[in-house]
């Protein structure tokens, strides 16, 4: 993921400058077309098969994409136990004028795990003697639905408290649900409460009070919904959830992103650490939450609520492929670029993973890796088979690939790829890895990082680009030279740029997702190279986000997919089985007079799959040659995504008002006649013999 960084705009943006320094276009008419309409499809000379990976999904915790976000968590800090901010997310009701003890404590905590609770008290009664958390920018509840909380408690020596008062408020200050918890003892215990609010809202928060005069502990208190997608205790958000299963994604890269590097080695991502008890896991700061001064977040905290195993277990759900990327020994580059070396004292794997870089060999990092194999595919008899069979999945996660760093660069990266590869291909020869070309999608550091990572034979190379909406356009032919021999492509982070690079100004505009499109349709033609691809970032909170353009926005309760979503979505579940040879007539090239197009067949339903974008502002009869076609329908369907507003957006109150329709057409014989809309991306799918 890109930052703001004035070095990577300037390693970033500036070979892409030329190719962005025109202005989004308006509503002009465009020139009329100079090259034949006419578009042959070779129906009976399949070519390359396409991956089933081929398009897929791009998570990284940004724009509070998981706490907040996927994972429903309504309590910030749960455990008080977030690095230098042990309250935040809480503050004392009433200003805590009405509580004599409100501090966080570590004596005789309730586990090693979890050092810090919570001690509040007052010596006389007071209804407004409590604590108060705040949510992720509220909390989102809905009337009638049941919500669990748990908390831990302890009576300290000497107090008499006789319980608890909880309640739910809204915005206002208005009640939605209360409840008491009794029978607090001077021992930790777990006490569960079912809360059902009498109202909807996006900005509830949850108070919890003394009921009467006394001291109490307070740990892990926890507020989460009961409905998550398959009804699964500490489950996921189900419209999030539906949105990405509903592309029908090739796989799900995880957990990013820069979320992999930390702005230092001792604040990188430690898959280790966010398996096991969900309440025992550390927090740790977020990478993202003071990178943009623009979008500061200083509460931006990972609580790994959704860890390793709810990843694994979430590409399960949607019918993805897991693509965990782990950090390679580099901390972010445009950060501290910190260094684990190369090696220490006392071989291989000698000692554990420590704060920083003084007794964290690159070793550590490579067994990671191989322990994490073993986490997602080893038999139950195997240390870390056994540690995912404890968390209620005995059998494999079928693991395939892994990623070996997320953007790194330069000789120090490919220094440590080297023996992460030679090491993985040792033990695990079937895992296919994917290895980073860095940031730019051109310039010197990508040319060497692709010839040198073509030398050591790399399974897959990850190539970024983000750049303005005419790069994508003019790109479209970009794997049309590419070897057909070396390592196959992952265009693993990509995104039209409606202002600049990192500008908080972006908007996920239709110029943005059609210019998207007409570069698919190039991924598409060269599926013997490019085997994954995916948008990114794929979420984003409208109130506590970081970075724009994002492919799907959500509140606290509602969600809507971008114009750039339904592109994704239409090239995901119309991805077809192998790549038909198109030909433009009179030697025009793919995206000549702005017509842009690829087609594949669907072996499962003998479909003819023509996708079609005509960035134009003139509607376009086009004619499609079905050469060597024996048998086809009468009917075909078209689905249709346009707009005739360049700058066109959807949002949570017009969800939907960039979004694919369908309609039929006649197919009277191999030659298809069909008017495209202006500025349109259409599907057509033409009934074929099976």
């Amino acid at each position: 993921m890109l930052t703001a960084s004035p070095v990577r705009v300037a390693l970033r943006a500036l070979p892409l400058a030329l190719a962005g320094a025109v202005a989004a276009p308006a509503l002009v008419q465009a020139q009329a077309p100079s090259a034949s309409n006419t578009i042959t499809v070779q129906v009976d000379k399949p070519g390359a098969p396409v991956s089933k990976t081929m398009y897929g999904l791009f998570f990284e915790d940004i724009n509070f994409a998981a706490d907040g976000g996927l994972y429903p968590e309504l309590v910030k800090n749960k455990s008080f136990e977030v690095p230098d901010q042990a309250l935040v997310g809480w503050k004392a009701r009433k200003g805590g004028f009405t509580l004599e003890t409100y501090a966080v404590m570590s004596q005789q905590p309730l586990s090693a795990a979890n050092p810090h609770y919570l001690r509040i008290g007052t010596r006389t009664a007071n209804a407004d003697a409590g604590v108060s958390n705040e949510g992720f920018r509220g909390m989102g509840v809905k009337q009638g639905a049941e919500y669990t909380l748990s908390l831990y408690a302890r009576r300290p020596a000497g107090s008499n408290l006789s319980g608890l008062l909880v309640r739910l408020e809204n915005e206002k200050g208005e009640a939605l649900a209360e409840t008491k918890i009794t029978g607090l003892t001077s021992e930790w215990k777990q006490y569960k409460v079912a809360l059902r609010p009498t109202g909807t809202t996006a900005k509830a928060h949850l108070d919890i009070s003394l009921d009467g005069a006394g001291v109490v502990d307070l740990d892990v208190v926890s507020l989460f919904p009961k409905d998550t997608y398959n009804q699964r205790p500490n489950g996921l958000r189900p419209d999030l959830v539906q949105l990405l299963k509903d592309m029908q994604p090739g796989f799900l890269r995880f957990p990013g992103g820069c979320i992999v590097e930390g702005r230092t080695l001792a604040e990188r991502y430690q898959w280790k650490t966010t398996i096991g008890d969900v309440g025992a896991r550390t927090p740790l700061v977020n990478r993202w939450n003071m990178e943009f001064r623009h979008r500061s977040t200083p509460d931006y905290y990972q609580s790994f609520g959704l860890g390793f195993f709810e990843y694994f277990q979430l590409s399960e759900d949607i019918g993805a492929e897991p693509l965990p990327v782990l950090n390679v020994g580099m901390a972010c580059q445009f950060n501290s670029g910190e260094l684990a070396p190369m090696s220490r004292a006392g071989g291989p794997n000698a000692g554990e993973a420590g704060p920083g870089t003084g007794d964290v060999s690159l070793d550590i990092f490579i067994q990671d890796a191989l322990d994490l194999v073993e986490f997602a595919n080893g038999p139950v008899s195997s240390p870390w088979g056994a540690k995912r069979a404890a968390m209620g999945h005995p059998a494999s996660f079928n693991l395939k690939y892994l990623g070996i760093g997320n953007e790194q660069w330069g000789p120090q990266y490919l220094e440590r790829y080297e023996p992460f590869a030679k090491a993985l291909r040792a033990k695990y020869p079937d895992i296919k890895i994917v290895s980073s070309a860095g940031p730019s999608p051109d310039g010197d550091l990508f040319t060497a990082a692709s010839k040198r990572l073509g030398e050591l034979k790399a399974d897959l190379i990850d190539e970024h680009y983000y750049a303005k909406p005419e790069w994508f356009r003019q790109n479209a032919g970009r794997y049309d030279s590419y070897a057909r021999t070396g390592p196959k492509i992952f265009a693993g982070e990509y995104a039209a740029q409606s202002v600049a690079i990192g500008s908080p100004d972006n908007k996920n505009s239709w110029d943005c997702a059609i210019s998207e499109a007409a570069f698919m349709t190039g991924l598409e033609r060269n599926a013997d190279v490019v085997v994954m691809a995916s948008y990114a970032p794929l979420f984003a909170h409208v109130d506590a986000w970081q970075w724009t353009p994002d492919m799907i926005w959500f509140d606290n309760l509602r969600a809507y997919g971008t114009p750039n979503y339904y592109v994704q979505k239409l090239f995901g579940t119309n991805r077809g089985s192998a790549v038909l040879p198109v030909q433009r007539g009179a030697g025009a090239k793919n995206g000549d007079d702005n017509l842009f197009s690829s087609a594949v067949v669907d072996a499962q339903t003998g479909d003819i799959v023509v996708k079609l974008v005509n960035y134009s502002a003139q509607a376009r009869p086009v004619t499609l040659n079905l050469q060597g076609a024996k048998k086809l329908g009468k009917a075909g369907k078209a689905i249709v995504l346009a707009s005739t507003d360049l700058n066109a957006v959807n949002s949570l109150e017009q969800p939907t008002n960039v979004a694919p329709k369908e309609e039929s057409f006649q197919v009277a014989s191999p030659k298809v006649s069909y008017t495209l809309a202006p500025y349109s991306f259409t599907t057509l799918r033409i009934p074929g013999k099976r």
